[in-house]
């Protein structure tokens, strides 16, 4: 009886060492978590230096300052402004083109209750012919004496109260030129010998880039309102497509001066799209040559609808602060609106916008 007593007596003090010894660890443990969160940053740093030194106090494997944990440290990264693709001059801050999208443009009221298309048509035409803002100092093709005649006068608006001539004073313009098959070139040279940095994509040229003169690049590049199908293998495509907004971004361009666009008929959807991803905001002045002789590439309808359409686009383009300035009507094209020979419109006007935004 007297044994079994006394194995009992030494288990039960066992087990009370044993807890006493676990509590001992315990405190000492959080003890020193508690001193560690005390640290300053600075302190932490000198000491994770201090143990990374060799018996000599040479360097041994030294963690830098960054890689200590702080809650206060911030870490800033600079994005330096990549240069044009081929040799793009942009040294400015690149603004962030990461906008939210929008799915389709906000259609304005048909023109009648009638729905018809001579209230349709009468409405847009109208607002194409009639200028919205005054400008004094137009200029035709380029900003260099012409060498010869050139096919359509492509007009921007160089008035001191707007940015482009002053872009152009400091030779830090920049020029987009969209087309397809364009033989004609003028405007696009003289706005390079006239200091700007032109970028003219054209999917017809034989190179994929092509450097001429000390400030024009051509670029095997179509320009289209979606970016090309990823299942489809870029050497099946017939050409190299890709949207205003992709091209931009791989460029390190934030800005376009004069975006110049003449696409055949798939201009409303590319304006579109500029306008849903909010592209053009970066733009300072567009002039585009429009085609009404039929609805253009993927635009559906019946006719009073697709000028509804039509419309619709260009009063986007006013609630982003773009006026009309200037209206070219091309006589020497088809007198056809819709396939109609009516309301004695042509098949082919150009007109000029200015962001009255940057000034």
């Amino acid at each position: 009886m007297l044994r079994r007593d006394l194995r009992l007596c030494g288990r039960g003090c066992a087990l009370r060492l044993a807890a006493l010894c676990l509590a001992f660890l315990l405190c000492t443990h959080l003890s020193a978590h508690i001193k560690r969160r005390s640290w300053h940053p600075d302190e932490l740093l000198n000491k994770v230096q201090g143990t990374s030194r060799g018996p000599g106090g040479e360097e041994g494997v030294n963690r830098r300052a960054e890689e200590v944990p702080s809650r206060r440290q911030v870490i800033y990264v600079r994005r330096s402004s990549r240069a044009g693709a081929q040799g793009g001059s942009s040294a400015e801050g690149r603004k962030d083109t990461k906008k939210p999208v929008r799915w389709h443009i906000d259609l304005q009221p048909w023109a009648s209750f009638t729905r018809s298309l001579h209230d349709e048509a009468k409405r847009f035409l109208r607002y194409i012919t009639n200028a919205q803002i005054s400008c004094s100092h137009l200029v035709k093709n380029g900003l260099t004496p012409q060498i010869e005649d050139p096919i359509k006068p492509w007009t921007v608006c160089l008035d001191d109260k707007f940015e482009l001539s002053h872009q152009i004073r400091n030779k830090q313009c920049r020029v987009y030129s969209l087309g397809l098959g364009e033989d004609d070139y003028i405007f696009e040279a003289n706005m390079a010998n006239g200091g700007c940095e032109v970028h003219r994509f054209d999917p017809s040229i034989t190179s994929a880039h092509v450097h001429e003169g000390a400030r024009l690049w051509h670029h095997r590049l179509s320009v289209d309102w979606r970016d090309p199908n990823p299942v489809i293998a870029s050497h099946k495509l017939h050409s190299n497509t890709k949207k205003l907004r992709t091209i931009i971004n791989e460029f390190g361009h934030w800005k376009i001066d004069i975006l110049k666009a003449d696409m055949e008929s798939a201009e409303w959807k590319i304006l579109e799209n500029l306008i849903l991803e909010g592209i053009v905001d970066q733009i300072g002045q567009l002039v585009v040559e429009i085609h009404l002789h039929w609805q253009g590439f993927e635009v559906s309808g019946n006719d009073s609808s697709v000028v509804r359409y039509w419309y619709s686009l260009f009063k986007e383009l006013e609630g982003k602060n773009f006026k009309l300035f200037y209206t070219y009507k091309d006589l020497n094209k088809p007198q056809m609106f819709l396939k109609k020979e009516i309301f004695n419109a042509s098949s082919s006007y150009i007109l000029s916008w200015v962001n009255t935004r940057w000034t």
